[in-house]
């Protein structure tokens, strides 16, 4: 039986792959509709709308390579139906310096799969 960390951590790595693919409708089922994501530079996306369309205009940015979230720490509440996921991401251009920090990302059990509730990126780097 796969564990509620496993399958958060598949999905993240899912949501790497896609990014690299840069296709941004394919994401929609990993967010909450009302999903609020801060992204590195402090903007804030509020609503899966907000979130896809800053992909998708990432993607249509020549230069953008990929995003990808390494997992390092995936906690569960008491019924395990949230998580808190905490990790490291890198982001790479083909012209432009590298960008990296630290994200947290809440996920919550809808339907019996995992979504992401908020996400926060902190640019370190």
């Amino acid at each position: 039986m796969t564990t509620p960390q496993d399958a958060i951590a598949a999905r993240r790595k899912l949501t790497n792959k896609l990014i690299a693919a840069k296709d941004a409708p394919r994401l929609r089922p990993f967010f909450d509709p009302r999903v609020t994501l801060i992204a590195g530079d402090g903007s804030l996306l509020l609503g899966a709308e907000d979130v896809l369309a800053a992909f998708a205009s990432q993607f249509a940015d020549r230069g953008f390579v990929a995003y990808v979230r390494s997992t390092e720490q995936i906690e569960l509440n008491a019924d395990a139906t949230r998580a808190a996921e905490r990790g490291r991401w890198v982001g790479t251009w083909k012209d432009a310096p590298e960008q990296s920090g630290t994200y947290l990302a809440t996920w919550k059990k809808v339907t019996g799969q995992w979504v992401i509730e908020n996400e926060l990126f902190v640019t370190l780097g």
